[in-house]
């Protein structure tokens, strides 16, 4: 007796479509899973055992030999156990055999419950596109699934349920997306109107924000970076829908959605410990899980103590950060992973914080001081846009009644001057300033007569590297695109060479 079931799989960011076959013949009691299984996968014998005998269908005793088609790729997690199931129930001739075209996939418990996984949203994508009309997920996945279009997903609580909605007894509701909510920001995000002082630092993230531009922040303890920093989640544009979908298909298979949300509105701010590992920051495992860079795709990655980090760690960010795709090698394949990010970093001067402090003594040496900066490489450094000088607050400031501008106001400046860039770059892959490549960036990026001259000279005399000189175009584009010019003037450009004031410290 022979079935076939259509489920789905999983290798890496794709989704792909898995036959289940089960073959039950006459010999001794026996239970193989073959087609390149993971531990995982090769459990699902316990598991399926006993969730076909707690509710009370047959199991058969017989050899049993289930093959999970293609055979060339490596089968990883529980996400078989559901169609594993129904192929054997088929098989046993306890199930009317299932179209081709209906899809099960999910984790099951002991007693027949279906329990949540990860990466749904990505296999019903794929299910779509492989013409599959029905797919059946675990209940608890049922906001992922909701969110596609032109494919029926029905979440499913337990065995029972399912096999009496195969067989015509009592029908699983679909799932539709009015049952749950798009993931927004809290309501409690931490506003720029409590930031006192700090003026041209709150500029230079605006600028950040409405080009996609990366961001190192110098300064002393207690200036007030990482304060700085927080609030950027709220003044960020709006991410557009194909955005949404693509870092919630991240967070889904990292197994990161949050509970009842079936799309992610927010661009994620994620900021790890100096402690984290090379794999953390960018994915590990036999078949590679995102890591912190992947996880802020479409949003931050804020690393506070920059110096303090590995320099293996940091290492990893410099070609992520140029091509907006991080890649890991396996020996069985090679994976892929967007992390499209806008990368923050924060530092202080010296060791002991106070290098340059207008009323603090350092107790650092030239030397000491030199060295800490010298921590992160020059060809990082080079890769961050903006740098900017985080001062300390004078007493003013912080004492001042007066009202500082909220983040909602400073949001609107950012969204105008995004919704610029989309129509600039319309019908392309380029979604900010800051993704330009070169050639777009020549085409864009036109200066006049005397901003030309400006340019020239700071090149010269700030020995700026190709990279750099093509930063300085975009951010003076983006400078550009917030005083809703077509030119970049003399005032966008002299505004932009500011931000690299620490081009003069590589090499020192």
């Amino acid at each position: 007796m022979f079935a076939r079931i259509t489920s789905m799989g999983l290798f890496g960011m794709n989704a792909y479509k898995v036959s289940v076959e089960a073959d039950i013949s006459g010999g001794m009691p026996r239970f193989d899973i073959v087609g390149l299984p993971d531990t995982a996968v090769s459990e699902s014998r316990e598991r399926v055992r006993s969730a076909i005998k707690n509710a009370c269908f047959t199991y058969p005793v017989s050899r049993v030999t289930v093959n999970l088609a293609p055979a060339d790729i490596k089968k990883e997690g529980p996400i078989y156990d559901l169609p594993i199931l129904i192929a054997l129930l088929c098989a046993n001739e306890e199930l009317k055999s299932v179209p081709e075209d209906v899809a099960f996939v999910g984790e099951l418990s002991l007693d027949g419950n279906l329990r949540k996984i990860n990466g749904v949203l990505p296999m019903v994508i794929a299910a779509k596109e492989e013409g599959i009309k029905d797919i059946f997920i675990p209940f608890e996945n049922a906001p992922e699934g909701a969110v596609v279009k032109g494919i029926n997903v029905y979440p499913t609580k337990n065995v029972v349920e399912l096999v009496n909605h195969l067989s015509g007894i009592k029908k699983i509701d679909k799932v539709t997306s009015d049952h749950y909510a798009e993931y927004k920001l809290p309501d409690n995000i931490p506003d720029f109107a409590d930031v006192r002082g700090q003026e041209e630092v709150k500029r230079a993230l605006e600028i950040a924000a409405a080009g996609g531009h990366n961001v190192l922040m110098v300064g002393p303890p207690g200036a007030g970076k990482s304060m700085l920093a927080k609030r950027l989640p709220g003044i960020l544009p709006d991410m557009t829908f194909d955005e949404s979908i693509e870092t919630t298909k991240i967070y889904s298979i990292a197994g990161a959605l949050p509970k009842g949300v079936s799309l992610l509105r927010a661009r994620p701010f994620r900021s790890p410990h100096h402690t984290v590992s090379p794999a953390g920051l960018s994915g590990g495992g036999a078949i590679p899980k995102p890591g912190e860079i992947s996880l802020s795709h479409n949003g931050v990655l804020f690393l506070d103590e920059l110096p303090e980090f590995q320099r293996t760690s940091l290492e990893i960010l410099r070609q992520p950060i140029e091509d907006g795709v991080i890649s890991i090698s396996r020996v069985a394949a090679k994976f892929q992973y967007p992390c499209s990010v806008m990368v923050v970093c924060a530092m202080n001067p010296c060791p002991c914080g106070y290098y340059g402090h207008p009323t603090h003594k350092c107790t650092c040496s030239e030397n000491a001081a030199r060295n800490y900066f010298n921590r992160v490489s020059g060809p990082l450094v080079d890769r961050l846009d903006i740098h900017i000088d985080v001062p300390p607050v004078d007493y003013e400031s912080l004492s001042s009644k007066e009202k500082a501008e909220p983040s909602s106001e400073i949001k609107k400046r950012v969204n105008k001057a995004r919704e610029i860039q989309r129509e600039r770059f319309k019908g392309t892959s380029i979604t900010c300033n800051a993704k330009m490549d070169a050639s777009a960036t020549r085409k864009y990026c036109y200066l006049t007569p005397s901003a030309e001259l400006i340019m020239k000279t700071a090149f010269e005399r700030l020995g700026l590297s190709a990279r750099a000189y093509d930063k300085v175009l975009r951010i003076a584009r983006t400078i550009a695109d917030m005083d809703n010019s077509e030119e970049i003037d003399t005032k966008h450009v002299t505004e932009a060479i500011q931000y690299r004031s620490f081009d003069r410290r590589l090499g020192e």
